[in-house]
């Protein structure tokens, strides 16, 4: 490194004292011989028009490792004008390099850098330094501002280029600036060389680096409009907004606390060994407590990878349910899985991607999870990852992580939740809202009921703080109505059709009747079936079944939650957090409630919601899951406070309650069982020789949701066939209410009696005529009777109504009854 151009000592012929100035302007240069003359001359006319207002300046020349005459045109003008100074590299390093060595020289009490181009003009200093005068710490030149006048724009594909990287910056690093690339910036100057000595980006990425730093440093950043002109000769090239990004992930890498590498490893294990014993048998192994609910998900990813592929369409078929087929929007498939997750599925079947949704969404919620009170509410990284686990691992949770991924899969609701809250603050109302309503529509498809049950967790969590904290709320409530405006005109072109098909297509219903089927008071005190402390007949007595254990967060934890509440009162957030809590506790009683211990039935709260649209098909215990991030929160700030209590003892105490209050509910890995063999008639690939062209395969008993192991058989035979009735929500009666399964039809009650009886009941010629009408209407190719409880009295049902012995193929009894025979 060399300088040219150095300050005349004080009172000499034309010295300037540069021990100090108010003004120190760094130009990075780097094959600039043509426009750096008239850039530096265009600078001193106008720092030297109104002396009165720049003070004392120096002006620093950088060249980067010029190849052409950069360095002589430089130390020409330093040699006219002392207050130039020009340093020199013996090689190109970048534009970062320069910059930090250009900063590293000044003495300013205010620093600008802007490119030699001048594409800002010098003139628009003005407004820069009249921000800084207000209070900010930098002030960036932003072509973005709607009040910029871009005089000539740049080629369309090198804008596109910087408005998309822009984008993935703004996202990645510096949330809220429009702009971070244009070449004319103004820092107050002690901030602005303690950045650039920190900084470590050699190239172009060296503007984000230091309003990062500036961010992190919790400095105020203002984008100004100016004035804009591309020129000419711009260094930057195609390959170079590339650098870009990879400059963005080395500082977004390095930005990183340890924890935050720590902690995903820590979500993924928790989540790998609650699935571990399915990982170990996924050509054989079920989940025990997931009931008939892995046979219809492995389905549901089968059927949308199958319609993916062929370019069917992916909200309805026939496969199974047939002839009427089932409406697929109306079901829970998780498209917005289900159909990027398509080459997995093809490439390693159903099961494979069953595991894998359950697996990394349930480790990606808690990441989320653990994302949003690390950045919103708490400073220790671990206190967000204990808030963080019990937010994605609660005990209503792993309930239904047995068999409901669109429940346990909510990575989303935390990123809605922080884009609400941004809208709230204001900042950009339209961008926000316009990721809010992307943000919607996508956790539309992965799942509809979750997303109600959140935005009620919301609502309920705002009134509460809208009455603590008063003075938030009313500044509040105009930007988010316009926010939520936003994000609704966003969401409806991108919903309203797969949302119709859904409410009026083909087998759509209007809604489902579950019955009465609230959390009894005892069920939010219990422990679940899977945790710890938790066994299967207590839990079981509470709950309607294994999958639907929504409370069970033992009574350790809620006591520990509230002695939380009350020696943290003071804080808006815990007095929002544990009134959010209780309520969604009280809504999931249903609509009657018996008091524990005695006769007592009290009319219960969700009497206001139970047949209001939308929440009339809703399972009200399932709004006891609201809790699960509330009491996260709770904990999170607990834990967040005990870290840092200045008594050790007090600290130690905290924290084996902590302790104490979750171990009990800890979910121990889930149950696997054999799963019943698939007949060789079906893998052998015998029954193509038995199902003709727009026949079906009719399993005996058909399948159903209590019975739904043929659902297997069709995934295992790639799809091949259909099959007539199975395990989805259909539309029953003429009021087109929704129910599990098709609706009955004579031959399939009687078959699954029998099932379940174990005994004949009598046939006849009505029973007789019933089967033929019904394997008409099913459009039956064959009949297939696998091995399972009351074989015997099956095949002897079967046998009677039609008239004749079946025939032993494959390790199972078949009955040809279609046309093909």
């Amino acid at each position: 490194m060399s300088a040219a151009g150095t300050p005349a000592t004080p009172g000499g012929p034309g010295a300037v004292d540069l021990s100090f100035v108010d003004l120190s302007i760094v130009v990075p240069a780097y094959n600039e011989e043509r426009r750096l003359a008239p850039t530096l001359r265009t600078i001193r006319a106008h720092l030297g028009s109104d002396p009165g207002r720049w003070g004392t300046w120096e002006l620093i020349v950088v060249d980067d490792g010029s190849t052409d005459r950069t360095a002589e045109v430089a130390r020409e003008a330093a040699a006219a004008e002392p207050r130039i100074k020009v340093l020199t590299s013996g090689r190109n390093r970048g534009k970062g390099h320069a910059l930090r060595q250009g900063v590293a020289a000044t003495r300013g009490r205010r620093v600008l850098v802007t490119d030699a181009d001048l594409a800002t003009p010098i003139e628009e200093l003005d407004r820069l330094d009249k921000e800084l005068s207000e209070g900010t710490a930098a002030a960036l030149a932003s072509r973005a501002h709607p009040d910029s006048a871009i005089e000539h724009r740049q080629h369309r594909l090198r804008e596109w280029l910087g408005r998309r990287g822009n984008t993935l910056i703004r996202a990645l690093a510096v949330p809220g600036i429009r702009d971070t690339q244009c070449g004319f910036k103004l820092f107050e100057g002690d901030p602005a060389r303690e950045a650039f000595a920190a900084s470590r980006l050699d190239g172009w990425g060296i503007d984000v680096e230091i309003l990062h730093h500036f961010r992190a440093s919790g400095l105020r950043i203002a984008e100004v409009p100016v004035r804009w002109s591309h020129q000419p000769g711009s260094k930057v090239r195609p390959l170079d907004y590339g650098r870009v990004l990879v400059d963005l992930a080395r500082l977004r890498a390095r930005s990183l606390r340890p924890a935050d590498l720590a902690v995903p490893v820590l979500f993924l294990l928790c989540s790998f060994l609650l699935y571990g014993h399915l990982w170990t048998d996924l050509g054989g192994g079920y989940l025990r407590d997931s009931l008939q609910d892995q046979n219809q998900w492995e389905w549901f990813f089968a059927v949308t990878a199958d319609n993916a592929a062929h370019l069917r369409n992916p909200l309805f078929t026939t496969l199974q349910g047939f002839p009427d087929g089932v409406n697929l929007m109306a079901n829970t498939t998780m498209l917005g899985l289900s159909v990027p997750l398509t080459p997995v599925t093809l490439a390693f079947g159903p099961t494979a991607t069953f595991a894998l949704v359950l697996t990394l969404g349930t480790a990606a919620t808690a990441g989320a999870w653990y994302w949003l009170l690390a950045k919103r509410l708490v400073a220790s990284r671990w206190a967000a990852a204990t808030g963080a686990l019990l937010c994605a691992y609660a005990p209503p949770m792993i309930s239904h992580a047995n068999a409901h991924p669109n429940f346990v899969v909510l990575f989303m609701i935390p990123l809605i939740i922080d884009r609400a809250l941004r809208i709230a603050e204001g900042g950009d109302i339209g961008r926000h809202g316009v990721v809010l309503g992307l943000f919607a529509a996508y956790q539309i498809f992965l799942g509809e009921e979750p997303l109600l049950l959140a935005a009620l967790g919301m609502l309920l969590f705002a009134l509460f703080h809208a009455l603590v904290r008063r003075d938030v709320a009313r500044a509040a409530a105009l930007p988010l109505a316009k926010g939520l405006g936003i994000a609704a005109l966003t969401t409806f072109p991108i919903i309203a059709y797969p949302l119709t098909w859904q409410f009026f297509g083909p087998q759509s219903y209007q809604h489902v009747e579950h019955g009465q089927v609230g959390n009894s008071p005892l069920a939010l005190l219990a422990f679940s079936a899977r945790a710890l402390a938790g066994d299967d007949e207590t839990a079981g007595a509470l709950s309607i079944n294994v999958t639907e254990q929504n409370a069970f967060y033992g009574w350790p934890l809620v006591l520990l939650a509230f002695a939380i509440t009350v020696r943290m009162w003071e804080s808006p957030a815990v007095r929002a957090l544990s009134l959010t809590a209780v309520t969604a506790a009280f809504l999931s009683l249903g609509e009657e409630f018996r008091i524990p211990l005695t006769d007592m039935v009290l009319p219960g709260p969700w009497q206001l919601l139970a047949h209001r649209p939308l929440f009339e098909s809703v399972i009200e215990s399932r709004i006891a899951m609201i809790c699960a991030p509330a009491l996260g929160a709770l904990l999170a700030l607990a834990v967040d406070r005990l870290l840092i209590a200045e008594r050790r003892p007090d600290r130690l105490l905290g924290l084996a309650g902590v302790a104490v209050a979750l171990l009990p509910i800890v979910p121990t890995p889930l149950v696997v069982e054999d799963r019943p063999e698939v007949p060789a008639f079906i893998t052998s690939g015998a029954w193509r020789g038995h199902v003709g062209e727009g026949e079906t395969l009719v399993p005996v008993p058909l399948p159903d949701p209590g019975s739904a192991h043929a659902l297997h058989w069709q995934t295992t035979a790639d799809l091949g066939f259909q099959v007539p009735r199975g395990y989805y929500m259909a539309p029953w009666g003429t009021e087109r209410q929704g129910g599990y399964g098709a609706p009955p039809r004579p031959t399939s009650t009687l078959l699954r009696d029998v099932r379940y009886s174990g005994s004949v009941p009598e046939i006849g010629e009505l029973q007789r005529a019933q089967a033929r009408e019904d394997l008409e209407y099913w459009r039956a190719g064959v009949l297939v009777l696998a091995p399972q409880d009351n074989e015997e009295q099956l095949r002897t049902a079967v046998e009677r109504l039609l008239g004749e012995p079946g025939e032993r193929v494959g390790g199972a009894w078949v009955w040809d009854v279609g046309a093909h025979r």
